[in-house]
């Protein structure tokens, strides 16, 4: 093997949970593991980022990464993590979440590839699809006990009304069953012995296991298990989560800018532990980075090699580039010429929740004055007199270059040909969109 998986994973603090001769077996030889992924959404956000970087971590380390879809087990809900049932996707839907996670998973594994360990791709839907309630129901059903199931935490915790639960529906509770005959069908049909997750999948995977064991009925049979623990902020807030919602791996559900400007704000102690989790980069190139930001903490050093990895990774070195140009812009000393360069989204990102106001572009052609910019015409400031103190105080800057009273906006101001930036001192800043 290329290097000792297990150590590798254990000091980037991704191992929960470890079955037994598990690190044993990934030392040994190759070994075939996989992670399943639920398409509750046509796009996978950061959280999923762990599971697929756990799958790259397999496939670097020599291993033969499976990423499973599950086109089967979306249709029921896995009940892990949460205190009421799901709503079931109908099968249009269902097929386009399915289609959309195998699209961001291919940008990180190479389904094509012909090398040994070359990385996998199955949707449970294929094996499943065909299997009758009664078969399952003798084949599968007979070989665990009801016992065994209630004795999950996921399934305790809704039988004993934690979290405002409201019990649990038969088709949920066979959930760790279906997801158990997945792991037992593919270390029948691909010789795959471990199954990968977060920690809240501890049940579930280990329901695999133990079907593996009791569906080899006097066979040698051996199956393994290991969770990473579910990612956390310092804060107590839910990682992942903005004011606008998930922060998601497709730029057309979150920027580009908005994806490096998540990172980037991380806290210090976040970004310490992240850097581990979410970038390759090796221990002793991150112990100096830790080491040189507690150092400097001011010129967030260990945010900013974040940010650069992930949204490297994530989309492309360009992208990231364009992000970091987009977020330096504001301070640049050519922002002028700078701010052009951006394309209207990155300009609407990078000025988020700035006051704007509509002004009619025929009045810019004819030219504005600067009171009707700042006041008459936009309400920026409260009245006309507020404004003429503003600009005698030499307060005011349009496209960040200081102006006078008698200056007046024109078509040659215009942003994308359709927005003007004005600033009050250093704090306040307004757009002007023409329509």
């Amino acid at each position: 093997m290329n290097y000792n998986l297990v150590e590798e994973l254990r000091w980037r603090g991704m191992v929960q949970d470890i079955m037994p001769g598990t690190e044993e077996q990934l030392n040994k030889e190759m070994t075939t593991a996989y992670i399943g992924f639920d398409p509750t959404s046509d796009s996978l956000h950061i959280g999923s980022l762990v599971p697929i970087i756990l799958l790259m971590h397999l496939e670097k380390a020599g291993h033969k990464p499976m990423a499973l879809v599950g086109g089967a087990t979306g249709m029921i809900g896995d009940p892990s993590g949460k205190s009421d049932e799901r709503n079931l996707l109908n099968e249009e839907t269902l097929a386009k979440n399915v289609a959309g996670i195998k699209g961001v998973l291919s940008r990180f594994l190479d389904f094509s590839s012909d090398k040994e360990n070359a990385p996998v791709l199955v949707n449970n839907y294929d094996w499943m699809k065909n299997f009758s309630f009664i078969d399952f129901a003798r084949d599968v059903g007979k070989r665990i006990t009801v016992n065994y199931m209630m004795a999950k935490d996921s399934v305790k915790k809704r039988f004993s009304g934690e979290e405002g639960s409201v019990g649990m529906s038969f088709t949920e509770f066979t959930y760790q069953l279906i997801q158990g005959y997945d792991f037992y069908h593919l270390y029948k049909e691909h010789n795959c012995l471990l199954q990968m997750g977060g920690s809240d999948q501890w049940g579930n995977i280990t329901t695999g296991t133990e079907l593996v064991r009791r569906m080899h009925v006097g066979e040698e049979a051996k199956a393994y298990a290991m969770t990473c623990p579910l990612i956390t902020k310092a804060d107590g807030t839910k990682f992942g989560k903005t004011e606008g919602g998930n922060v998601w791996l497709d730029a057309d559900k979150t920027s580009v800018y908005k994806f490096y400007q998540f990172w980037l704000n991380t806290s210090d102690e976040d970004a310490e532990k992240y850097i581990k989790i979410f970038t390759f980069i090796d221990k002793e190139t991150i112990e100096a980075l830790i080491a040189e930001h507690k150092e400097m903490p001011h010129l967030r050093l260990l945010q900013k090699r974040l940010a650069e990895e992930v949204t490297t990774l994530v989309h492309t070195k360009a992208e990231f580039e364009n992000a970091e140009k987009a977020s330096n812009i504001l301070f640049s000393k050519s922002f002028k010429e700078d701010i052009k360069t951006l394309d209207e989204n990155t300009f609407l990102d990078v000025f988020e929740g700035v006051p704007q106001a509509e002004i009619p572009l025929k009045d810019i052609e004819a030219g504005l004055d600067m009171i009707a910019a700042l006041a008459a015409q936009t309400n920026f400031l409260a009245s006309n007199g507020e404004a003429r103190r503003s600009l005698k105080e030499n307060a005011i800057a349009v496209n960040k270059e200081k102006v006078k009273e008698d200056y007046t906006i024109t078509e040659k101001d215009l942003i994308n040909g359709k927005y003007v930036v004005i600033n009050k001192g250093k704090r306040n800043t307004y757009i002007i969109k023409a329509v």
